[in-house]
């Protein structure tokens, strides 16, 4: 998959290992109310190389990305605090990369605009 404007890394610090399996929605605000504009699984390296919707444009706004942990803890019989992780961004210039790494265990996370 070629890289996208938007890409996620999820890391998982409780055994030190990409989080693989781990589901992931993508969300535009629109006239106040969010919407699903891609989602996709994280690869056996814990990445989504292109999170956004195919076919339309990524443009400036407010965009969140929710990662689904409750689903990649479960089926590691791992209880967590955090059944999903909501990070809420701003896209001002659509022409650039963003990239949103994960650091995740059980309870606690911790996330940044990476490169």
């Amino acid at each position: 998959m070629a890289e996208g404007r938007l890409s996620v890394h999820v890391l998982d610090q409780q055994t030190g290992t990409p989080a693989a399996a781990v589901r992931v929605t993508l969300e535009a605000r629109t006239d106040g109310a969010w919407r699903i504009i891609g989602s996709g699984t994280t690869d056996a390296d814990g990445r989504i190389k292109a999170l956004e919707s195919t076919g339309q444009p990524f443009a400036a706004g407010d965009y969140r990305v929710t990662f689904h942990t409750g689903d990649y803890y479960s089926a590691r019989h791992t209880p967590t605090f955090f059944p999903e992780v909501p990070v809420v961004f701003q896209v001002q210039d659509a022409a650039q990369h963003y990239h949103i790494p994960l650091l995740l265990s059980p309870f606690g996370f911790s996330t940044y605009r990476g490169s």
